[in-house]
């Protein structure tokens, strides 16, 4: 018997147009062998919809299905509500059981916990970390604690978590004072490089925090690490694996929301030349934060090696890596010899895990 997936994707956050791709790569992906597919999109406005074509998923027509969706938190009604018709004669309500749920989503009301917590009011397993993990791990400055409790090497910060801008001197003031310039100045909950400046002097430290603040009152302002950028897939549960590294070659200053999905120039490399033992620092933290995090399924480890050292410096963890073709994340696994097919499997697979392993210890 074939498995119900419900691949979840769209979103409010800025990053909805990324999980729209990524979305259309994982469906495109699944073994329709082993699955049988439900799509839901949630449009920039919040409405879910059943989508019934890959293809649409792909132009943008989805937003116009007259089908509504609803995932509700009754596990007496376990799975996907669709709702269509709008007048008394041709109103329909119809529930479809959900083995499991695979929320590509991005950003904020997706990766955030927020999915997460629905999905595990109605009992629904589902692919990707946990609330916690998926909270922290949005979070940057919440991540920035989670790490420093192992001893984890970070880049020298300040924080502005005023829900105004009358905070905004006193943290120049300080990262003067503790960081000098230049800086990196980012929302701490946001995702794909929005909202993230750099810095040289006061006005253009004023105006950075500022726009982050657009995206997320809560602001990390970060000292500049000069080096290599690399990253690092994890994939598991009760046991991690940890994939080879990859290097991030921006064509920008700075590996921005363009320079990551605009910029041609841009180039991702698997298994660049570090410094001896650099790798094997990565693949360790990273193994290492992901379950600090009480990481479940994936999560894509970013690390800076620096230039004059070759220090293994921690940057962030991304609970749910995008999927589009030039994604770091399935290319390192595909790397690994595990290809798209057999990577979403296994991903699957330990949604089903952690179920039973939680519900093992609730008994």
């Amino acid at each position: 018997m074939k498995r119900q997936i419900a691949v979840i994707f769209g979103g409010q956050s800025s990053e909805h147009e990324i999980s729209c791709i990524s979305a259309a790569n994982i469906i495109e992906g699944l073994d329709r062998d082993k699955y049988d597919i439900h799509r839901i999109g949630i449009t920039r406005e919040g409405y879910w919809l059943y989508v019934d074509t890959t293809e649409s998923v792909k132009d943008g027509t989805w937003v116009q299905s007259p089908v509504t969706a609803a995932i509700v938190p009754d596990q007496k009604r376990q799975g996907i509500w669709k709702v269509s018709g709008g007048g008394t004669e041709d109103f329909s309500v119809q529930c479809i059981s959900i083995d499991v749920a695979f929320p590509v989503l991005h950003g904020r009301n997706g990766e955030d916990g927020t999915i997460q917590g629905l999905l595990e009011l109605a009992g629904i397993p589902y692919v990707g970390c946990g609330v916690l993990a998926s909270a922290a791990g949005m979070d940057k400055i919440s991540t920035k604690i989670f790490a420093g409790r192992i001893g984890v090497r970070q880049a020298k910060y300040v924080t502005d978590v005023a829900r105004d801008d009358s905070g905004i001197e006193e943290t120049i003031a300080a990262a003067e004072r503790e960081l000098g310039y230049p800086v990196f100045v980012k929302p701490s909950n946001a995702g794909s490089s929005r909202g993230i400046s750099k810095a040289h002097n006061r006005g253009e430290l004023k105006a950075a925090i500022e726009l982050a603040k657009k995206h997320d009152h809560r602001v990390l302002i970060e000292e500049t690490i000069t080096g290599h950028e690399v990253e690092c897939a994890v994939l598991g549960g009760q046991e991690v694996s940890v994939s080879k590294v990859g290097e991030i070659v921006a064509a920008a200053e700075f590996y921005d929301y363009d320079a990551k999905y605009n910029d041609t120039e841009s180039q991702t490399v698997v298994d660049p030349e570090l410094p001896a033992g650099a790798k094997e620092r990565i693949r360790e933290n990273a193994a290492a934060i992901f379950k600090q995090l009480d990481g479940f399924g994936l999560s894509r480890v970013d690390f800076f090696v620096e230039k004059e050292t070759g220090e293994v410096i921690f940057n962030e963890i991304n609970t749910f890596p995008g999927f589009t073709n030039i994604s770091m994340y399935p290319m390192l696994w595909e790397a690994e010899g595990l290809d798209r097919q057999a990577l979403l499997d296994r991903l699957i697979d330990l949604a089903y895990e952690r179920e039973l392993t939680e519900t093992a210890e609730e008994k």
